[in-house]
Order: C-alpha cells, then structure tokens, then sequence
C-alpha cells in the first residue's frame, strides 16, 4: 500500500479458502465511499509486508532512514525512545542495534507487533512491544525523551480531530523539551503528481493493481489495491484513505497543540524493484520540540489514581480450594500481588477481604477511592456461584470496577451458553452435549468416544480430572456420577467432544476495539506426563500439589501457523466484545485432530496469580508481573475516563 511501518483458519476446507481468497468487486466509480472509517484495523498484516516489502523490508532503507532521523534530532543513547506506529519494529530494532537501551514500540497492528517481537527475540535485541491506539496510550506523563513515527503513519484516522488527539498524546507522554519527529507524505506534492493507476509483479506469483483518487474535500488521498495470486486469484480487495499535510498545515497543528517546530527537510525513497512508491515518493521529515513547562502533568487521568481491591475471604470456606481453606500458596500468591502492587508509581492501593462486612465497608468508603480492582474470583462470600454478585453489589453501589459486568461473568459461567454463541458467531466449537439433572442413562449416544465430562457451570477445573475423560459408557456414566458429586444433582453436566491437539490459551488486556493487546498464545507441555495418561489441564494441574499433572505440566510458547495465531487473535477479540468482556479475559482452545482451532471456554475476570496462565502470556510479551497488574488497572481508568469524555456536556439553561 505504499505507506510506512505501522490482521481464520476454520475447520472445514471450503471455510479455510472463503478467509484466503475474495472476489474483487470489479470496476467503481468512487473509491471514497468504499473506505471504512477504521480502515486501519485490518489492513497492515502479510499482504502489507509483501506489497511494501522492497521499502519496509529492505535493510538498507531502513538504516539511511534511521541516519537521518537522528540527524536531526540528535539524541542520545539513554533518552527513552518510542516508535510509536512501529509496524514490524524496522526502525526501533535498528537503534537496539545501535546502542540505543531504553526503546519502546506501539502499533495498532497485532501482526506486526508479533512479528516485531519474534524478531526481537530471536536477534537478542530488548526492546517493549506493544499493541496500542495512538490516540490513547498507556504511558505516564513525561516518560519519553523522543517520540517519532516514521515511514508516514500520521494521518490515517478520519477526522482530523483524531490526528490533534495523537498530538495531544505526544505532548502528554513527553518530558519538558521532549522531541517529536514527524517522517510524512509531502500533500503538496502527491495532490498533483499521484498515479491514478498503476500495477506490479511484487514477485514471480503475486501482482498488485493500484487506483488512486482524491476525497471530495481534496483532503485525503484515497486508494484501492487489488492483490491477485497467479493462481489462487483475488486475495484482497482493499481501500484505504490518508490525510495529506503539507508542512506548513503540520507546523501549524503542532504550535497549536504546545510544540515548537525546529527543523524540516525532504526526503525520498528508491524502489529497487522500481514499484510504484505511492506515500512514501516524497517525503519530509520535521523535529519539533514540546514547550511544557517542567514538572507539568497534562494528562487526562490524574497521576496517582485510588484503588481499592476487593479478594476473596481468607477467614471462610472456600469449597474449590484443596481441604476448602486457604493455605500457605495461596498467602503466598497474595503477597507477591500485593509486593507487585506497591509498586507502581501511577496508584495507590488498599484492601478488603472481610465479607462479612464488606458491604458496609463499600458504602461508607464510595468516593474516597477512583476505583475497585476486581480480583474476588472465588466469588462473595468464597462462593463460585456468587462470582458475580460482587461486581452487582459494585453496581448498585455506583462505584466503578473492573472486569466483567454481573451479565458477562453469567454468560461465561454457561459453557454450554457460550457455546451456542460461539457458534452463531461462525466460531468452531467442540462437538458436545448437555446432560439434564434428571437423565440417568443413555439410549444412544450422540457423539463417539472419547469424550471429556465437565461440570457445565464454573471455571477454576472444579470438577475435571483425568478421569473426566470416557472411552466407553461404563467410563461416561461414572463420570457424569463424579461430577454431580461435586457440583450437585441439580445442575447439568457437560459431555463434549476429547480433542487430541494442542491445548491453547489467548489471552487480551485493554478494551477492543480502541486499545488492547492480544498477549502471546501459550500452549500446555504434556510431553512429561505418563503416556497412559490424558492430556488435559484440570483440577490436578492446576490445585492438586501430589499430582503427576501439577509437576510435569508445563504452559509453554505455542508454535502455531500463522493463519492459526490470526485466526485465534481474530476470534478472541469478537467473542470479548460479543459477551460483553472488560480490561481484560483469556480464551481456552483446542485443536482438533485436523489441527482446527475449537472454543472450549471464555473467562473473564481470568486467574490474576503470578504464575498463573495470563502472567505466562504477558511474560512472553515482555511484562513482568507488576506490568501486567499495571496494564490491567490502566485499561479500567482508561475506559471510565473515556466514558466521562463521552458524556454530552450539560449547560446552564
């Protein structure tokens, strides 16, 4: 697409191909009516990497850029640095290269900011990655010493409200005198000398077609590219608009918005492939300097927020738990929340596990704190069924929190009712079926063995062993009997499809669709288990300190294709907003024996322990435990802030 650094497989065959191959919608008269306003969102993936490749994939283009960004703003191997709309990380991988320490990456990208990571990881370069809106990012005030984006990545956005909001941003997240370097299109130039159409051989199997028209404002250059395979055909038909500034408009917009502008000059880029370069022909690269006065805090959140946290209550019962009392890991998971807690800069944090008087506690507390960090998973009272019974008492308290909301965490408490949602949403799903509390035998049995039993109401594994897995009626009755011991006869019972293939978990923290990240996929290590033995992660892996499970099963980085990391990412992403998840969840997945990703289970308000499943997925994106704690509070002041933002302002009549 010509512009600068910045994402199914399904089971069934004829799904895989309706995700690879489109049909082009032939000729249209106006290109701008087919531009989505988030056009964004979708398209910096593998066909941006292979249309733009000879530019952004190109060594030597990228160390000549790097030249002469710091040529002009000259700055020095310990200021801290973002690239922010950093793509696959070229630019900010290049300064790691180059002694630069303390670096960050921000893209909105999810298969950029992966494939940055993976590069990161495997040439031994440290360097923060992160998935983010530029418009709201999840940085302290004054953090950064410099901030550029490169390879033209302003302008992309609608309306150009939403460009002064990223400014707005750079000012906020900068020191006093912090640099902002700015590499984009020169719209003087491009407005007259764009090419209307043009077309490539990208390589021996692939070709581009390109249109380009004005917007009717004259505002935006609006493109379409049709990339077409030699012999699989149309594989995307896409459009996509960006403003076009000259450099006195941009100048302009910065002094409005708190910046000195220092320095401009052009620049320009050679196709060694002589491909039709599009946004990035002729360019200018311009320096400017934040005018914030010292120790000046221009944050729309106040720097320190107050937060209590509401847990479960160490004084009662708590039925999941082994010998259903809390023991000396579980004091221990909570001092390391706690330690990781003290100490973030942005926070001020206090406690409340008394049940017993935790609703007065609530009520005579509201208003003296900014928000309550959810983290009561075992449910009031240390009752799984009344998991959400605290974020409604929350409610109707009027206080904010995190996490899911009281329908959320009742939706995903039904695996049987996520399921069927699942389903509607074209998301592959399990074979399985519900057994009522009153049916006691099987006539016919709707699916093949082996199956899996599970309790259709909770989480936590409660319920699930080795020998919830049945190869044959005896197996399966006696089961469904183990679980209805457990859980009660009153409440039905689960029997699904036992797959075969890896064991996955994805897990999100932020709030799709604006800003969130998508953590790495991890996947469970059975390869140290008895082989007689069934793969599955239940109630022994994860509470029972004897079992062969606990100690030899192992969460590891998943080694997935692609296509399948894409697909998952996509999938989790629709089913948080779809069941109404917030700030943050993890999905359960397995593959089938064809290696087709199928939804076990959604869970919100996931286990938040320092060695549980979510702190393995941000450790492999770079968050330690404190970090991740971090990310999760962000995103819940984050989403209450933009709520007020959004409230109609009220005036005097």
């Amino acid at each position: 697409m010509s512009t600068g650094s910045n994402p199914k497989p399904a089971g069934r065959k004829p799904a895989r191909e309706r995700a690879v191959l489109r049909a082009s919608i032939g000729p249209v008269d106006d290109l701008e009516s087919y531009v989505k306003a988030d056009w964004w969102r979708d398209i910096f993936n593998a066909n941006y990497l292979r249309t733009d490749g000879d530019v952004v994939e190109d060594p030597e283009i990228t160390d000549a850029e790097i030249d002469a960004f710091l040529r002009m703003a000259e700055v020095g191997e310990d200021a801290v640095i973002l690239d922010l709309c950093c793509g696959q990380g070229r630019h900010v991988l290049e300064l790691a290269r180059r002694g630069f320490r303390r670096l960050y990456g921000v893209d909105r990208s999810h298969y950029l900011i992966n494939r940055a990571r993976r590069t990161a990881r495997r040439v031994g370069l440290d360097v923060t990655f992160r998935e983010g809106d530029a418009r709201r990012l999840r940085f302290p005030d004054n953090h950064f010493n410099f901030v550029f984006l490169g390879g033209n990545s302003f302008g992309y956005f609608e309306s150009a409200d939403d460009d002064r909001a990223v400014l707005r941003e750079l000012r906020r997240i900068l020191k006093p005198s912090g640099m902002v370097l700015f590499d984009f299109t020169d719209g003087d130039y491009l407005r007259t000398q764009y090419q209307p159409r043009s077309w490539e051989w990208i390589d021996e199997n692939y070709f581009v077609c390109r249109e380009r028209s004005l917007s009717r404002d004259a505002q935006r250059l609006i493109s379409r590219e049709v990339i077409t395979h030699v012999k699989k055909g149309v594989v995307a038909d896409q459009f996509y608009a960006e403003r076009l500034y000259n450099q006195e408009q941009l100048g302009a917009l910065l002094r409005d918005l708190g910046f000195e502008v220092e320095r401009a000059e052009p620049m320009s880029t050679e196709s060694k492939r002589n491909q039709d370069l599009g946004m990035m022909a002729q360019r200018i690269l311009l320096t400017a300097r934040s005018t914030k006065r010292e120790g000046a805090q221009e944050s729309h959140l106040p720097t320190k927020k107050r937060v209590r946290v509401v847990m479960g209550d160490h004084r009662r019962a708590d039925s999941v738990k082994p010998n259903s009392q809390f023991d000396d890991d579980d004091f221990h998971t909570i001092n390391e929340l706690k330690t990781a807690l003290a100490g973030l800069d942005g926070y001020e944090i206090d406690y409340l596990d008394d049940h017993g008087s935790l609703m007065d506690d609530l009520r005579a507390s509201a208003g003296k704190f900014d928000f309550v960090f959810n983290l009561c998973d075992e449910g009031f009272n240390n009752e799984a069924l009344k998991e959400l019974h605290v974020p409604a008492l929350l409610e109707m308290l009027n206080i904010p929190y995190s996490g899911g909301d009281p329908q959320c965490l009742a939706y995903c408490y039904d695996k049987s009712l996520v399921r069927g949602i699942a389903s509607e949403m074209d998301i592959p799903v399990p074979e399985a079926f519900v057994v009522s509390p009153e049916q006691v035998a099987f006539i016919a049995l709707p699916l093949d063995f082996p199956v899996i039993v599970k309790p259709n109401f909770g989480d936590s594994s409660v319920g699930i062993t080795a020998d919830s897995v049945c190869y044959d009626i005896v197996q399966l009755e006696r089961a469904i009997s183990r679980v209805r011991d457990v859980v009660g006869f009153d409440h039905p019972v689960l029997v699904e499809q036992y797959l075969t293939g890896k064991d996955l978990s994805v897990g999100i923290v932020g709030n799709p669709p604006d800003s969130y990240s998508v953590l790495p996929i991890i996947e469970e290590d059975y390869s140290e288990l008895p082989p007689d033995l069934p793969r599955v992660c239940g109630y022994e892996a994860k509470w029972d300190t004897e079992s062969v499970y606990f100690t030899n099963v192992k969460s590891i980085p998943a080694q997935l294709p692609q296509a399948t990391v894409d697909f998952l990412s996509a999938s989790c992403i629709k089913l948080f907003q779809r069941l109404g998840c917030r700030d943050y969840a993890r999905f359960d997945w397995r593959l089938d024996a064809h290696g087709t990703p199928r939804l076990l289970e959604a869970n919100p308000n996931p286990g938040w322990c320092w060695d549980g499943h979510l702190a393995a997925m941000a450790a492999l994106a770079g968050m330690d435990y404190a970090a991740m704690l971090e990310a999760v509070l962000d995103a819940c002041a984050e989403r209450y802030s933009s709520a007020a933002r959004a409230l109609p302002v009220r005036r005097a009549s």
